[in-house]
């Protein structure tokens, strides 16, 4: 694990609105993480798109090199909705988004398979690295951990599902016996199905470009469904009592002509990222248009019901960042410990020949097995009582974030092993400081 410190950057729902979180979007998670790791000195990268968010994480030497990566990276970004944090506080945010707590609806299960998605994402374009494999992987076990052990996710669990409240406090009757659209059948557009089919939609229609996933939607559904090619919102929309837009789509896939109608009341709402919904359709006077940012209002409830679940989650993620950080702590001993006995196997090794040779010499002939497993049972002695001592001191080390012991010890035993931490590092006060330890090393 090299010398390196983790750097983020992120545009989501807490800073910024729907068309920054769009103008921020790449053209794919597997694409921005390629991009990432042509920049100068950048090791390792990770990015998570949705529609609520695109964070970026990169490991550098130091922070300014990660800075800067990223920044080319969000140069689209309105300059005062990206957020940035540093080692520890990327590594603790990273917990609490797979936890669920930085999403709009407090504790939603989307999201935990969506940075599954991305770790692989990451991984197949070669971001995946000792550092941010232990990080992401122990967000991914924080949030099956939140989800299993806290009653986080109950109630509104999805933006689906939130979407359906909205709809429904909006629609005479609640939405009992009405017809549903939805648009797009991915994983929103399958979880907004559901929702509708369990608040009593009579009919649910799933529109998609492959209709046979617009089938497999459908075929989960209780109540009755048709599944439709796109194109046949031409016709079917205007339909509906309540339109649900997730599509993935780069331009609007719903536009006044679709909603034109004037005999009854139209609930459109958009979980688009960007937008599916043209805004000038809510111009129409039938219709009434929610968006992303819309939906705050409805998941607030959620955020007060599920307060004591969250206080539950955040201790969850205190006792895990801990962990996180021992385990860095630990590996970094190891790979430390490592270079020592391999320096020291080097060197047994080639003594042990000598005092073979030096044998056989002596005796005309050469050593019995005997005679060599003793010659090579008291070199391993020697190097093990040798070693016994410093192997606990640099554990010691680690532990009490002594990083220039550590790195000391690298040059040391193993002068070719890796470049020498760098010294704002190292430096009490620095940026991540002594206290962040592996963090500036590989902390979490």
């Amino acid at each position: 694990m090299g010398a390196g410190v983790v750097t983020s950057a992120r545009v989501t729902h807490d800073a910024a609105g729907v068309d920054d979180i769009a103008d921020a979007s790449p053209e794919s998670q597997s694409a921005a993480v390629a991009t990432l790791l042509t920049r100068p000195e950048i090791e390792e990268a990770f990015v998570l798109s949705t529609c609520n968010r695109v964070e970026a994480y990169v490991v550098a030497p130091d922070a300014a090199v990660g800075q800067a990566a990223l920044e080319d990276v969000f140069t689209d970004a309105d300059g005062d909705a990206v957020c940035w944090a540093d080692h520890d506080e990327s590594l603790r945010h990273l917990l609490r988004v797979a936890a669920g707590l930085e999403s709009v609806v407090i504790g939603e299960d989307q999201i935990i398979g969506q940075v599954r998605d991305a770790y692989e994402d990451a991984r197949r374009s070669g971001g995946i690295g000792p550092m941010l494999e232990i990080a992401v992987t122990k967000a991914i076990h924080v949030g099956e951990r939140a989800r299993t052990e806290t009653s986080i996710n109950e109630g509104i669990v999805s933006l689906g599902s939130a979407a359906t409240t909205l709809a429904a406090a909006d629609v005479d009757g609640g939405l009992e016996g009405t017809t549903a659209l939805v648009v797009g059948a991915g994983e929103m557009g399958r979880l907004a199905a559901r929702s509708l089919d369990d608040a009593g939609a009579s009919e649910v229609i799933v529109a998609n470009r492959t209709v046979s996933h617009a089938d497999h939607v459908v075929s989960e559904l209780g109540s009755e469904g048709d599944a439709v090619a796109l194109e046949a919102i031409d016709t079917i929309a205007a339909r509906a009592d309540v339109v649900v837009a997730a599509t993935g789509s780069a331009e609007p896939v719903l536009v006044p002509r679709h909603l034109d109608a004037a005999d009854r009341k139209q609930v459109v709402v958009d979980l688009g990222q960007p937008r599916d919904v043209c805004p000038t359709a809510a111009s129409l006077p039938s219709v009434t248009v929610y968006d992303l940012d819309d939906l705050e209002t409805v998941t607030e409830r959620t955020r007060e019901q599920r307060a004591n679940a969250a206080g539950e989650v955040e201790a969850m993620i205190d006792e895990e960042f801990a962990l996180l950080l021992e385990q860095y702590k630990r590996t970094r001993a190891d790979e430390v410990i490592a270079a020592m006995y391999e320096s020291a196997e080097r060197v047994k090794q080639r003594e042990i020949e000598t005092a073979i040779s030096r044998l056989e010499a002596s005796q005309d002939g050469a050593v019995t097995d005997e005679q060599r497993e003793i010659v090579e049972s008291m070199a391993d002695s020697l190097v093990g009582q040798l070693l016994a001592p410093p192997t606990k001191s640099l554990r010691e080390a680690a532990a009490e974030d002594d990083w220039s012991t550590i790195n000391t010890a690298l040059q040391l035993f193993d002068p070719e092993f890796g470049p020498e931490v760098p010294a704002s590092v190292l430096e009490s006060g620095s940026e991540f400081g002594t206290r962040t330890s592996l963090g500036a090393i590989d902390d979490d």
